[in-house]
């Protein structure tokens, strides 16, 4: 990639990139050309930094190849670590342990399974429940099998809803923001998966932590995402790209719209309006 860049993307001084849906393919692999464009942004002189609904250990793969000196925004903020091999947190935003069990019935009146991730640990009562498999390899590692989520409320990070009945998924996202209001943030990180958190463990508000964190103004940060959660940062910053894989939704909150995440959607968005070499 050439090093001469546009006046419009020279104007850029940090990108934050969504992980699943964005970055990875739907494999989730890290493709070449990914990996070029990152490591360009480097040479450039620009910040690149990753959030993802996540555990921290689940992004771990992309420390090396990335060579990620940021901090890492795990569970869309609950948790941020410094990119180093003991993954050493920084800041942690936990849900208050009195909203635990109230989260876990509301989802479970919707039919969803229900996930819970404490600390380095996620907590499941079905192993053979919907994406389950999926997740232990998307994350490389299983999920600790409880009878009951009884006791296990107190340092808790994110609840996650999950179901293959989308609208079902998204009825308990409204029905969570209703009930709960604004003592949890709860949005879709993937059609099938409800994310609650800490009302300050959200996409927008881990902008706002790496702006402060680098002294870059938020018109200086790009943002890329796919999902409605990633609404979230689009919304404060002065440049956001969704991907082609987006819904109509997403896509009408950002920018501009790239290809999609099989097309190299996330390289060709960096090459064209962050670096401006193409």
């Amino acid at each position: 990639m050439a090093a001469t860049r546009s006046t419009a993307a020279a104007s850029i001084g940090l990108l934050l990139a969504d992980v699943d849906g964005t970055l990875v393919t739907q494999e989730k692999l890290l493709t070449e050309r990914a990996i070029a464009a990152v490591r360009a942004l480097g040479e450039a002189g620009i910040h690149f930094a990753v959030t993802s609904g996540r555990p921290p250990r689940g992004m771990a793969m992309l420390i090396e190849p990335l060579r990620l000196r940021t901090p890492i925004a795990a569970f869309n903020g609950g948790l941020i670590v410094d990119p180093d091999p003991t993954l050493r947190p920084i800041e942690r935003r936990a849900l208050p342990g009195a909203l635990v069990a109230p989260v876990i019935e509301l989802l479970k009146s919707f039919a969803l399974g229900v996930w819970v991730y404490r600390g380095a640990d996620w907590y499941l009562l079905d192993p053979q429940g919907a994406h389950v498999e999926h997740e232990s390899r998307t994350v490389e590692f299983a999920p600790t099998v409880v009878e009951s989520f009884a006791g296990i409320d107190e340092g808790v990070v994110k609840i996650v809803g999950v179901s293959d009945d989308f609208d079902a998924v998204e009825r308990a996202s409204k029905a969570a923001q209703e009930h709960f209001g604004g003592q949890v943030s709860a949005a879709r990180s993937q059609p099938y998966y409800l994310d609650v958190t800490h009302p300050d463990a959200n996409k927008g508000a881990v902008v706002k932590w790496l702006a402060a964190r680098y002294d870059v103004p938020l018109e200086r940060i790009a943002t890329i995402g796919d999902m409605p959660n990633d609404v979230l940062m689009f919304a404060h910053t002065g440049l956001s790209i969704a991907m082609g894989n987006a819904d109509r939704e997403v896509q009408r909150a950002a920018r501009y719209v790239t290809a999609t995440n099989e097309q190299e959607g996330f390289a060709d968005a960096v090459e064209r309006w962050i670096l401006g070499v193409r």
